[in-house]
Formats: C-alpha cells, structure tokens, sequence
C-alpha cells in the first residue's frame, strides 16, 4: 500500500448484530485513499464467511477498486441501501487485533478526528498491511480426482509449498490462471487465500536438528562402543550425533543447525539426516530487543529497603485500586529520586499477583531500559518493551509476543499505548507531565489521555506520576477527581555522595591537566564488561556565552536560527551551539 492505504494487489464469532436481507452486517475500516474521516463502512458478510470475526482483515469493493479493511464489529446500513457483501477474508493466525484495542481505536478516532484505518495502521506492526498477495496452496488428491497436464503442471509447483499466484507459470494469462486456480480451488485440489506478507515484519525461521529414535538407539550403541549396522559413522558424524543425544542420553530439544554445522560441518548433518538418524525441525527464531542485556544492569532494589510512610499509602491506594478495578487516576506527586519507581514495582507486582498484565508508560526511549532493568531485576516478569528506536523485526515479533499474552509488563514511549492487549489490570504514566506524549503525526493523540480511557475501558488502575505534575493533573486533584500522594522528600540513604576536589592543591601537586587525579581514578575504575558508565558534564563552553555591544546593546545573534553567538577564545570565533554555524569575531 502507499500512503493512505492505496492496497497494491498482488496475485467465539461475533454476535448476530444487524442484518440487511437476512445477512449480518460489520463495520470495517477501509484502508483506501478516499476512506477519509472518521467514519466506517457497512458491509454484508457473505454465508462462506460466516464465522467472521471483529479485528480480521477482509478485502472489500471500495468504489471501483478493491481495498483492505479490519472489521471493527456490528453495523448497520441506511434503509433502502443495499450493502455490498465482503469480497474475501485475509489469512492470518486470527483477528489481528482483540476487542480491548479494538475499542480503543474507535475512541481515538473520534476523539482524534483520525481515520480509523489510519489508527489501526498505529496498532499493528510498521509496513503490516503494505502488501497483499492470493497465495495458492496444494492439497491432497483424491484418488479418482483426474486433473489435465496445466492442472498436474501447477500442482507440480506448488510441491514444495504454497506459492505466490503471481509465482506460478501457466499458459492461461494471469485473468486466466486465477480462473483456473479458482476452478481447481472448487474441486479440492487446492486452496486460496489472501495473505499479507509484508517485508520484514514477518518472523524469522531457523532450522534445528533433532535425534529420531533410532538416532538416539545408534548414540548409546557407540557410547557403549557397540559396532552400527551398515556404514560406520565419520568422526565428525558421531561427535555430532553424540551432541544431539546428549550425555547421559537423553535426547535433547533440539540444536540450531547453523551452529551445529559450524562444530562439524554441514555435510555430516546432512549424512545424518539421510540415514534417518536426525531430523530437520523449522523453528521460529524471535528477535528479542532485550536478549543482549545483562538482566541486572542497573540492579533491584536492596532486600533490606523499607517503604517510606508515603510510598506505604501510595502502594496501598494503588492495590485497592486494582483489586477494585478501580480507574480513578492516582498522582504520584514526589520530588525526583523521591521512590516513585519503588511504587511502580510494587504496585506492578500486586497486578501481576492477580492475573492482569500491566503497561508502564515513559515519555523517552531513554527512560525506558533502566526502567526495564529494574523491572526484571524485582520482578520474576516476561517484559515487552515498544518503542520507535526498534527495528521493524524487533517490533513486530514483540508484536506479536504481546497479541498472544505471552507478556505481563509492556515498557514503552507512546507508541505502548497502541499495544495489543487484551486485557491490562494497571496502567502507569511516568513524567505525566511530559510534551513527548503528544504525538506530531496522525493520529495526533496525546498517549496520557488515552491511557486514561484504556484504564477506564479495561476497569484498570491509573497511575500518574511526575516531580512536576501538569497544571491539569493538579487541578483535578486538587477538585477531588484524581487521588493525590505526595512524596516530598527523597527515602534516607538515597542522595548521591558529593566530594569536592580542591583544584588548587592538584596544580601544587603538579597537576596542570583538566581532569583531577580523584576524576581519572573513579574514570578508570570503571568496569566495561559491567556496562558501567559515567557521565560528564561541562557547566559552560565558550569563553563568553553572549557578546553585545555596550554603546547601542546589540546582541551578536546567529543568522539561521537567531540563538546568541558564543564566543570562543581558541580562534577567536564566534559559534552558535545550535546550528553549529561559525563566524569571525567582528
């Protein structure tokens, strides 16, 4: 598809709802240039399909094209309109979304004036529904099913799986060949089906191996040193063998076949699996963003900690909260470093105690993975972690990990707010405050607000937290629409240590460097293998952060973006920290 849905064509059910005729009528968002507006359309579902549900993805006539649309639920038609009957269904492992979100998308398209398709689009993995191929796949033949040579030739192709219709030779033209497809189709031979294959967001397979039976049988015969039947085994065949059975033998779940080969050589796997003694097994290989972090980076909180009297009251709203299904936002009102995180773990773990997923809100990608660490260095919890930094794999597998529930915790910037959950017992919004939760693209949504009808729709927990609350927040604490704990004070033991080194004394010590000898000694005590690091930073750079005129006041400003010029001793410039553009000293 382009922008805007232009579909590039490539080769428990729902409730009755309303009728037209004697047929069911859905909603279906249509993603097609013209679809504009927050408006859906009515269309008839056919008996073929009658088990269609709300959130598949279903080809429709739109106008005087064909479009791909998402079924949102029930609708209805004007009297005296005949809807037009749904063309065919898209393939896919179910809906593509659940209700929760479902609903979601409806209230952000009014609310947002969004076409639906377009927040539907936000919902799904980037580049989803780019793409829509009718893929041909072949099915077992009846004995007395006679098929002519085009027919055998087109079976022929599809052996070794199902293909691309637009893959597929035939003599007939490609009107024609669909025809015949579909002929065939009616007989049994083979089937038909709309499928999206987007590049790059579909999962990645990898081949494993794994020891059959008599595999395992010929390991223990050479363990023992027991002679096989037949052709004796390589060495490199038996250490592979061995590895696959394991020791003691007990045959293992499985090697990657890319790695195993690099240990003794593909042909030997390849002699194996000839002789029935390995077996080939296709896996899905997922992209985890978080496989390559230590899971205690930034580490948990001490065993010993206690709760302070606030964040005691906190966690305990917030618990009530759950348990009651509660929505009313709780504002987390403390000072930075003031323990808030402390009550997101707590609060996250009371959810998770019960059985509901949680989803925690960040306004940066920055502020997402030490929150991740911490999060998995306290809780024993599979975490998701969604944002834009991630590449299109990463996240459309975690995607698809959050889809199947196979995560308790979503980490995430706004775009977590679109996750596809399909139920969540707490909702966090960290730095409530921050402009970052508004988007500058369509939908333009504001992710806070969203996450309050999310809460409000799935009867979740709400929790807001900010060292400086928006004026709004406050307002409505303050009105008795929000609860409010404030958090004044940081808990004891956790302000940083402060040392000031006298520069003065190093220069006597003969120190005429920049960094002090204490400064270089914590710098290289650092551990990179611990993924320590260290900021610092430079209270000022440039000799003069302005430089005026003191007869008539005149500021030396940069000329592409009017900051104040900055001036630099060392060449004598003047640079804007800006732009980076650079001039001379007048």
């Amino acid at each position: 598809m382009t922008d805007q849905g232009t579909l590039e064509l490539e080769g428990g059910p729902p409730s009755a709802g309303a009728r037209d005729g004697g047929q069911r009528l859905v909603d279906v968002a249509v993603d097609a240039v013209g679809a504009a507006g927050a408006r859906t359309y009515s269309y008839a579902v056919p008996d073929r399909l009658a088990d269609l549900e709300a959130g598949e993805a279903v080809l429709v006539d739109f106008g005087s094209r064909q479009a791909l649309g998402i079924v949102l639920g029930d609708g209805s038609s004007a009297p005296g309109v005949d809807a037009r009957p749904i063309v065919d269904r898209i393939r896919s492992d179910g809906p593509l979304l659940p209700p929760l979100s479902l609903a979601l998308a409806r209230f952000v398209s009014g609310q947002y004036l969004a076409p639906p398709a377009l927040v539907l689009r936000a919902m799904l993995p980037p580049d989803m529904l780019e793409r829509l191929e009718l893929v041909a796949e072949r099915l077992p033949i009846a004995a007395d099913e006679s098929v002519d040579l085009v027919e055998r030739d087109l079976l022929d192709q599809l052996e070794a799986g199902p293909r691309a219709v637009r893959d597929l030779a035939a003599p007939d033209g490609r009107a024609g060949l669909v025809r015949r497809l579909r002929a065939m189709e009616s007989r049994g031979l083979l089937s038909l089906d709309w499928t999206l294959t987007a590049s790059g967001a579909g999962p990645r397979f990898e081949r494993w191996l794994v020891a059959t039976q008599s595999g395992v049988a010929a390991a223990a015969a050479l363990a023992a040193g027991q002679p096989l039947a037949g052709r004796p085994l390589g060495p490199r065949q038996a250490a592979a063998l061995a590895e696959l059975a394991g020791a003691p033998i007990v045959p293992v779940a499985g090697l990657a076949a890319p790695e195993l080969a690099g240990r003794h050589g593909a042909a030997a796997l390849a002699g194996l699996v000839r002789r029935g003694l390995a077996a080939v097994d296709i896996r899905e290989r997922p992209r985890r963003p978080l496989a390559a972090r230590p899971p205690g980076l930034r580490g948990g909180r001490p065993p010993d900690a206690q709760l302070t009297a606030a964040q005691a009251v906190a966690v305990g709203l917030a618990t009530d909260a759950i348990v009651a299904r509660n929505p009313t936002p709780l504002l987390l009102d403390g000072v930075t470093g003031g323990g808030k995180t402390a009550i997101y773990v707590e609060a996250i773990a009371s959810c998770l105690e019960r059985g509901r997923p949680a989803l925690v809100l960040v306004p940066e990608i920055a502020l997402a993975l030490p929150l991740v660490d911490r999060l998995r260095a306290d809780l024993a919890a599979r975490v998701a972690v969604v944002h834009s930094g991630l590449g299109h794999g990463e996240r459309a597998d975690e995607w698809r990990r959050i889809r199947a529930g196979d995560v308790d915790i979503v980490v995430g910037t706004r775009l977590a707010v679109l996750a596809p959950l399909s139920d969540v017992g707490l909702v966090i919004v960290d730095e409530e405050h921050d402009a970052a939760y508004k988007s500058d693209r369509t939908p333009r949504l504001q992710a806070r607000d969203v996450a309050m009808e999310l809460a409000d729709m799935a009867k979740a927990a709400l929790i807001l937290g900010s060292a400086t609350p928006a004026v709004d927040s406050v307002g409505r604490a303050r009105s008795g629409e929000y609860r409010r704990v404030e958090l004044p004070s940081r808990p004891v033991g956790t302000a940083p240590q402060v040392e000031v080194v006298d520069l003065r004394a190093e220069l006597a010590e003969g120190n005429r460097g920049l960094i002090s000898g204490r400064l270089h000694d914590s710098l290289a005590a650092l551990d990179p293998d611990a993924h320590e690091q260290a900021i610092l930073v430079l209270n000022r750079r440039g000799a003069a952060s302005v430089v005026l005129c003191r007869d008539c006041g005149h500021v030396q400003a940069c000329g592409e973006c009017g900051r104040p010029l900055v001036y630099h001793q060392a060449g004598m410039t003047l640079r804007c920290h800006h732009c980076g553009r650079a001039a001379p000293l007048p």
